[in-house]
């Protein structure tokens, strides 16, 4: 993990974020400008989520190293396994 993010910046705190956003324009306690530049900063961390995801995919890599941006997997578990309805 980079040493200037802190443990919980992952896509849960990113969908925290944007839900508080989201409950700020209702009630109207966040102007639409600030809403715009939390919207255009989430879009960048997604997009560079996705190329993360895309490396993993390519390299074999596993979704939780040090510099993920996705939860690490719980202690103890080897691998996931995927499983694809016909």
């Amino acid at each position: 993990m980079s040493e200037d993010r802190k443990p919980n910046e992952d896509i849960v705190a990113l969908r925290s974020i944007l839900f508080d956003t989201l409950h700020g324009l209702k009630n109207k306690t966040l102007d639409v400008q600030r809403a715009e530049a939390i919207r255009d900063v989430a879009q960048v961390i997604v997009n560079s989520a996705k190329v993360e995801v895309d490396a993993m995919k390519v390299s074999g890599g596993v979704v939780g190293k040090d510099n993920s941006f996705f939860k690490a997997l719980p202690n103890g578990t080897n691998g996931v396994t995927i499983h694809k309805i016909r």
